[in-house]
């Protein structure tokens, strides 16, 4: 637990606790930024021993950190934000939170209707949706490089985007994708993101990403963000779109999180 802080630090806190003295608001908060910044997530009931604070103080301390956008909570305790640039790659994407996105897409793919015109971006969730969406008569346009085979296997009638390989994501972007993307229009699109959040929207590390997937929610009457809890409180370098311009389709929410989306947009949250 003290791993933040060197012995002296943590010996200063105790004693200063020990001795009847209470913990100043901005000394906690001191307190866990520190905890973040060496173990990236950190539980409440860390929190609580270590500062000898009541559980409703630190989330409330939690609280006020998020909205100066120095973490995010999530269940049970909070995570140290992303870097605005960070990017995983595809296959770093695709290993995490498997059980989730799988939940995620078979929902997805159960809005595709027969004689749907649909667009499918390269996210690794979005991938997902491929093995779920109906053997009926539906065309995909898409601008991932890894869902042809599955989409060809599937003998899903598929048109690639043009445009600039960006290996890291697998995904075509650039001048030539956004000219493709011009020639069609579509029922429905579904959207990988990097980040959500309501003030600041949907964002992703690439601006020339994000202005593809800009491009294809324009181009659909319907817009659907695919993301795990885990995207929420984060914002990526690059804008996308304000949050209103596309329904998001997640799993398991704190209802804290769920509320500061009221009004906003449409979530519709899966369960197992």
């Amino acid at each position: 637990m003290i791993d933040f802080c060197n012995r002296f630090q943590y010996y200063i806190i105790k004693n200063r606790i020990l001795g009847g003295d209470i913990l100043l608001t901005p000394e906690r908060h001191q307190i866990i930024l520190r905890l973040l910044k060496e173990k990236n997530v950190v539980k409440i009931q860390e929190i609580m021993e270590l500062t000898d604070t009541s559980e409703s103080t630190i989330r409330r301390d939690l609280s006020q950190l998020e909205d100066q956008k120095f973490l995010k909570r999530i269940h049970g305790g909070a995570s140290r934000l992303q870097g605005k640039l960070q990017e995983p790659s595809m296959v770093e994407k695709s290993s995490k939170n498997l059980q989730e996105k799988r939940m995620i897409a078979q929902y997805a793919a159960s809005l595709v209707e027969a004689g749907d015109c649909i667009y499918l971006d390269a996210g690794s969730t979005v991938i997902e949706m491929i093995g779920y969406l109906p053997l009926k008569e539906i065309v995909v346009v898409t601008n991932g490089l890894m869902h042809i085979a599955p989409l060809l296997n599937k003998g899903i009638s598929t048109y690639l985007i043009g445009g600039l390989a960006k290996p890291n994501t697998n995904a075509f972007i650039g001048r030539g994708a956004l000219a493709s993307l011009d020639l069609y229009r579509f029922d429905k699109c579904f959207m990988g993101v990097n980040g959500i959040h309501p003030q600041f929207g949907f964002t992703t590390p690439d601006q020339e990403e994000a202005l593809v997937k800009q491009k294809a929610i324009s181009l659909s009457r319907e817009a659907f963000v695919l993301a795990d809890n885990t995207k929420f409180a984060e914002i990526s370098f690059a804008k996308i779109s304000e949050i209103h311009e596309a329904s998001i389709i997640t799993n398991e929410l704190e209802d804290e999180t769920e509320k500061q989306y009221v009004n906003r947009t449409t979530i519709k949250v899966v369960t197992a």
